[in-house]
């Protein structure tokens, strides 16, 4: 009998995003669980599933159930947007399934909101860069600052993820400030919105400039080094070739 669940990262917006091995997987899958967000997303492209779905802080519950779909035999498909294997679902579902040796787990990759984000924006990653996620639901804030602080002084393009919430309203603003301190306040940087979904939109601006900007849940952040520059309207990290 098939105890089986892939955790699938379906990409940045549509179905014309998603990796064919996403695609394949979801359509041999019997149940499709995920947020109930990224489950509307698809919906329509994935006729005849059965979907589960969970609100937001609900992914041990979400996990407990494709879990439990997959012990009765039915294959099984937990929806992450970007990577799931990038502040996705792919973590915690290893960590919920950890007393089924017996029920396989296939992490299926997509494309995470840096590399569609810095694709939008020009090439910002092309040499070293870390990603932060300014989200402190899962991570002190205390925590976040120190790498905010360790990755400028570094002089890492950096990419953020959740720079704003409607909790969090100012967190963009801390986190500028932080990265002001090892940083020129002209180092360019970018802000991309809604990737890959209708309404697409990206600006170019500074690191000085960004702190005052209006970003949300749906907004892709990217800093550049020290070394990043503006090329035609878009942003480029040279990696260092000579021309």
């Amino acid at each position: 009998m098939t105890q089986k669940v892939y955790v699938v990262g379906l990409g940045p917006g549509g179905i014309e995003q998603m990796t064919q091995r996403a695609k394949a997987a979801l359509e041999s899958c019997d149940v499709i669980a995920g947020y109930h967000v990224y489950i509307d997303l698809i919906k329509n492209d994935f006729t005849g599933k059965e979907f589960l779905s969970t609100g937001m802080r609900k992914e041990v519950d979400r996990c407990k159930l494709a879990i439990e779909e997959a012990l009765k035999g039915k294959t099984v498909a937990m929806i992450s947007s970007g990577d799931a294997g990038v502040y996705g679902m792919a973590g915690i579902m290893y960590q919920v399934a950890a007393e089924h040796p017996e029920l396989e787990i296939e992490v299926v990759p997509g494309i995470t909101a840096a590399c569609s984000g810095a694709a939008v924006l020009g090439a910002p990653l092309i040499s070293d860069f870390c990603l932060i996620s300014l989200s402190d639901l899962l991570t002190p804030w205390e925590k976040i600052e120190k790498r905010l602080d360790c990755a400028s002084q570094a002089d890492f393009c950096i990419c953020l993820y959740n720079p704003s919430s409607f909790k969090r309203h100012d967190y963009l603003q801390k986190a500028c400030d932080i990265m002001l301190k090892n940083q020129r306040p002209d180092v360019p940087a970018g802000i991309v919105r809604n990737i890959g979904r209708d309404g697409e939109n990206y600006e170019i601006t500074t690191l000085q400039e960004l702190r005052d900007k209006e970003v949300d849940m749906f907004s892709t952040v990217i800093i550049g080094n020290s070394q990043t520059e503006v090329i035609n309207g878009k942003l480029v990290t040279p990696r260092g070739y000579k021309l």
